[in-house]
């Protein structure tokens, strides 16, 4: 099926809901909202395809790094994966065919980037502003773009007089031939280590640079054998036990997490893969990390080390001093010939900085850029004081270091309809997280955050600038999934407009002489 026509641009549409983003987190909300009977709903989608991040990534070697039959949903098993790890390819065929499945691509308005949303207090319904001019009036709108999704870009001196091409891993140009050219890759993260072994034997040189290493351990990449694919086809239930086996085992590496102390002992056989994998003992010590196993990520990978054993690799730890019209040169004063640049740099994740330009408006005026300002803070990484109605999958602190977002986002959806039927059962027009319910949840995120690996000492995507973790979960998955269960009724305000009308009038009435 093709995607749906266009609306006409410039005008207004009435919706129940809007949601923003068809990658994984929007199209589980839009099934979610459905299968609830909550069906008048869009989905704004910015790209001209569903997929989000497995749509814009495409580079040699992308897959993800937890595996496929945990990484789907599980209200839609497949169980014709082909690997342990699936390739980007087949994930985003999945995401394709899920939403042909359940009927979803003509609730998607493609090539509609969202450049504001305001809230309206005199009717409790929101205004969704695309960068086409149309707007959409609703009564509640989810944020599912997700972190990542808008490249980060180094701010390299010079780079406007190379003369090579340079592209982001998540932009990957297909059309330039890496045959025997000599590449720069900046960068050392989940995206670098899966690409740069695959171009590797097709260049000249490669030369990686590292600002700091990564842990990184090995991959049970194996593939599934015809008859294990058989077997989940004809027995659902050995699937389901597959992927329950599957989230348990991945749940068992909070504990080195919570316990610094256990990190350190087994970054040991951490060290003994490098030493194992990479022959020159000087890089090997330059790719062993000073800081606590599990402070950043930790990927894995069965060819990043050894690609250093070949004589066309170079690791590259100067920092780069200025980029010339055929080269990066290094702190050190070395002249890096290249004919292509690659950023292997990641992506923006704090919002403060994925959503400049947005202007988001709640009650009273009072502005999400302003309220971050100091700080990125929610309410179970789904709501935000001061913005009613108003919900987002994978906000602040809903984020994974160890095993599925796909787990956080199936339960953030469940219990967005929960919310969103409690406004309904109780009558009201609107639903707030209070201040005080807010206030005590990031304490909790704080104190859940003390003496963990995450607060070792390192500095990592997961962080703002001042060190702030505002990215990840702290605690078990399942804690998140018991929370999410039931709603903490006490912890938020279900308001109806008359009422909100009442208090108004009656603080502008003058007070009787």
């Amino acid at each position: 099926m093709q995607p749906q026509q266009q609306q006409q641009q410039g005008t207004v549409h009435q919706t129940d809901v809007v949601i923003v983003g068809a990658g994984f987190g929007g199209l589980c909300m839009a099934i979610k909202l459905i299968e609830a009977g909550l069906e008048d709903l869009v989905i704004l989608e910015k790209a001209g395809e569903v997929g989000g991040t497995w749509r814009d990534n495409t580079y040699p070697g992308c897959a993800c790094d937890v595996q496929s039959h945990l990484y789907s949903y599980s209200f839609n098993g497949n169980a014709n994966w082909s690997k342990r790890y699936a390739p980007w390819q087949e994930i985003q065929q999945y995401i394709l065919d899920t939403a042909e499945s359940y009927g979803l691509r003509e609730r998607v308005s493609f090539n509609q980037e969202v450049i504001g949303a305001r809230y309206d207090e005199a009717t409790a319904r929101w205004l969704i502003t695309t960068e086409r001019g149309d707007q959409f009036d609703c009564k509640y709108w989810v944020l599912a773009s997700g972190p990542l999704h808008v490249p980060q870009y180094p701010d390299l001196p010079g780079l406007d007089r190379f003369q090579g091409n340079t592209f982001h891993s998540a932009r990957w140009d297909h059309d330039y031939d890496l045959t025997g050219k000599k590449v720069v890759s900046i960068g050392t993260g989940g995206s670098a280590i899966q690409y740069c072994p695959e171009i590797a034997p097709d260049v000249e040189k490669l030369s990686v640079f590292q600002r700091s290493p990564a842990w990184v351990i090995p991959r049970d990449d194996r593939r599934y054998l015809g008859i294990e694919k058989a077997l989940f086809r004809r027995f659902p239930l050995v699937r389901k036990l597959h992927r329950a086996r599957l989230y348990w085992s991945n749940e068992s590496r909070v504990w080195p997490i919570f316990n610094p102390a256990l990190a350190r002992s087994l970054q040991q056989f951490a060290k003994l893969f490098i030493r194992l994998q990479v022959k020159d003992r000087g890089i090997a010590r330059r790719l062993t990390p000073d800081y606590t196993l599990g402070c950043k990520r930790v990927l894995i990978s069965n060819k990043w080390y050894p690609m250093f054993n070949r004589d066309n690799v170079e690791l590259v730890t100067e920092s780069i001093q200025e980029v010339r019209e055929h080269s990066v040169v290094t702190s050190d004063g070395r002249e890096h010939p290249a004919d292509c640049i690659i950023y292997g740099t990641g992506f923006q994740v704090d919002p403060r900085l994925y959503m400049q330009g947005f202007e988001l408006t709640g009650t009273d005026g009072r502005s999400l850029a302003e309220d971050w300002q100091a700080g990125v803070e929610g309410y179970m990484g789904t709501m935000v004081h001061g913005y009613p109605n108003m919900f987002q999958l994978v906000g602040p602190n809903a984020g994974l270091g160890h095993n599925s977002i796909i787990f956080m986002i199936e339960c953030q959806a469940d219990y967005i309809v929960s919310l969103m039927n409690t406004v309904t059962a109780r009558g009201a027009d609107y639903v707030d997280v209070t201040a005080k319910a807010q206030s005590a949840f990031n304490r909790d995120i704080e104190a859940g955050l003390a003496d963990t690996v995450w607060t070792s000492g390192c500095s990592s995507w997961y962080q703002q600038a001042d060190g702030k973790n505002f990215a990840v979960w702290p605690f078990s998955t399942w804690k998140f999934w018991l929370k999410t269960r039931f709603l903490a009724l006490g912890d938020f305000d279900f308001g109806k407009l008359r009422r909100r009308a009442r208090k108004a009038k009656s603080r502008k009435e003058p007070v009787s002489a």
